[in-house]
């Protein structure tokens, strides 16, 4: 079967194409169109891809369309589902991708959806990649995310030009791995922000001066990345999001909600499950769309505030 390798990827000659631009999805694409390469967009909503098609990008009619035109297709998407439909239904990118062509998801997804577009992928001659990524809207901008990559660890390599303009990969395994390290990764980004939101409401009650309390505890073990990203926008109610709430109920959820395919890998996670009713909180709430660091309001409104 045909391989995208060892002919290299260069701005010049690589063709992208890109579906999803949300927050972190128009971040990347707008860096690797700053980078100098080619790309073009398939979105539902063809009015917010205007920013983007300003600094270059050209609009497709159809993810097939798009796909045709490209050797490598990123997706960005919200949830599994999305994936699926985008990805693997019919007139989706991998109907219209040539064999050698490359697909890299990079939507938190489910490891089990991850080897299905693996094996489709190689059935007509083509490669997938599952790179969810972790670090946020600033990330994303910054080209600074961290991208856990699962699938042929020859096609990983051959993707680090692209991979590096958005930030460090990190090759985990075969096909899923990179999802199962990004629920991994959710999991204790959860347990990050809960705590980080106990211990400010609790600094507060007990009178301190909450920002002079971060600056005391942000060098010592409490310190965390979470803590320096979050700290002070849940200090000054910025809960813009970088990720949605409703995506780490998501995220979580496929780590705690457990079925009989996982078989013996079937893990007991009490703390995640406690996390995940929290960010539901948010949800129930009707906050569904404010960034993870809300987490603190659930604690705040448990305790009365």
């Amino acid at each position: 079967m045909n391989t995208p390798y060892p002919k290299p990827i260069t701005p010049a000659e690589t063709r992208i194409g890109w579906i999803g631009i949300g927050v972190m999805g128009s971040a990347m694409a707008s860096r690797l169109l700053a980078a100098g390469y080619s790309l073009t967009i398939y979105a539902r909503s063809p009015s917010k891809s205007l920013h983007l098609q300003s600094q270059g990008a050209g609009l497709a009619d159809s993810p097939f369309q798009l796909a045709q035109g490209s050797d490598v297709v990123f997706t960005m998407l919200g949830h599994p589902p999305d994936v699926r439909q985008i990805v693997l239904e019919s007139s989706g990118v991998l109907d219209g991708l040539r064999p050698g062509g490359v697909v890299v998801d990079h939507t938190s997804s489910h490891p089990t959806l991850a080897k299905q577009i693996f094996a489709a992928a190689r059935q007509k001659g083509c490669w997938a990649v599952d790179a969810p990524v972790s670090g946020g809207d600033i990330g994303a901008r910054e080209g600074r995310l961290t991208i856990l990559a699962g699938g042929d660890g020859g096609v990983v390599k051959w993707l680090s030009p692209l991979f590096e303009v958005m930030g460090r990969a990190t090759y985990l395994g075969g096909a899923g791995c990179g999802q199962s390290c990004k629920i991994a990764n959710q999991i204790t980004v959860g347990a990050n922000l809960v705590g980080l939101s106990e211990g400010l409401v609790f600094a507060e009650r007990a009178g301190l001066d909450v920002k002079q309390f971060l600056a005391a505890v942000r060098g010592g073990a409490a310190g965390s990345v979470a803590m320096e990203i979050f700290g002070e926008r849940m200090i000054g109610r910025d809960f813009r999001p970088g990720g949605f709430a409703e995506y780490m109920v998501k995220d979580l959820g496929m780590g705690v909600n457990v079925g009989e395919e996982e078989g013996d890998n079937v893990v007991v996670l009490p703390g995640a499950a406690l996390s995940k009713q929290l960010f539901s909180g948010m949800v129930a709430n009707g906050d569904r769309k404010l960034g993870t660091q809300g987490v603190v309001t659930v604690i705040e409104r448990i305790n009365g505030k």
